[in-house]
């Protein structure tokens, strides 16, 4: 007991430079493993370039034969069915498929070793809090994963293979699509990232609200605002079509919604205290 109680005083007496010292360790062991996570993943080439991200380009990828069932469900017949690809992925420069590789590796290393990330960023925040504050916050790390892979795999599952059909199709005149796998490998990438971070909105606004810089009322008043915002994110990281638009906005609505509701749990707990 004597050294718990001895703990909240030693965090603050951690000066300027402690601090510093502390957030560089995290930031070193963050990096390690992304780094590690990276090169695991590199080293994994076939599985992680074949199976995984060339996976939304064969017409029996797992969310296209999904559209075809639902197409027969709603009695569209094979209106949603993807029987062919149409669009080819091509190399223009010397290093383009090694620096697509490691960029790939980079992202799916970070995608991969999120959980020990986040949690290098909870240890570095952690001695600032109080005991209560310590035992509220339980299971966070737990939570902000489970939101993050949920995301990379609305993502990767939904938005992407949308977004691929979409562009990868698009005619204009007689031109034919042959997309450089960079830039192929770049969008499916950066739309999978961005939907696992898009879902650590209840996460952020948990933390937000802990330190008083947010309020359910102030959730409340901007909720307006706020679907706006959502539709202005989703256009940004889908295709310009209105249904993807309306697949990415509707969860990030619904966490929104949660994130008022984690808000009011937050102050009603305050309040009590």
């Amino acid at each position: 007991m004597d050294q718990l109680d001895d703990q909240p005083t030693q965090d603050a007496e951690m000066g300027f430079l402690d601090h510093l010292e502390e957030l560089r360790k995290r930031l070193f062991y963050a990096a390690f493993f992304v780094v590690a996570g990276g090169i695991g993943l590199f080293l994994a080439k076939d599985w992680l370039f074949d199976v995984v991200l060339f996976g939304p380009r064969h017409v029996d990828f797992i969310t296209f034969r999904a559209w075809c069932q639902l197409s027969e469900w709603v009695g569209a017949g094979e209106a949603l069915c993807v029987d062919s690809i149409n669009y080819e992925l091509i190399n223009t420069t010397m290093l383009g498929n090694f620096t697509t590789h490691i960029l790939v590796s980079a992202i799916a290393g970070f995608i991969a070793a999120f959980p020990l990330v986040f949690w290098q960023g909870w240890l570095f925040v952690r001695p600032a809090l109080k005991e209560s504050e310590r035992q509220s916050a339980r299971g966070i790390g737990f939570s902000s994963s489970t939101l993050f892979f949920l995301g990379v795999g609305f993502g990767y599952y939904i938005i992407a293979p949308l977004s691929l059909q979409f562009l990868g199709n698009y005619e204009l005149g007689d031109v034919q699509s042959r997309i450089s796998v960079m830039s192929y490998m770049k969008t499916v990438a950066s739309i999978t990232l961005a939907s696992g971070l898009v879902f650590q909105l209840p996460v952020v606004v948990y933390f937000l609200s802990r330190a008083g810089l947010l309020t359910p009322d102030i959730l409340k008043t901007y909720r307006r605002h706020a679907l706006v915002a959502i539709l202005i994110l989703s256009a940004l990281i889908t295709p310009p079509d209105v249904t993807s638009q309306v697949l990415v906005s509707l969860p990030v609505l619904v966490l929104y919604e949660l994130s008022i509701f984690i808000a009011k749990r937050v102050y009603r707990k305050r309040a009590d205290a």
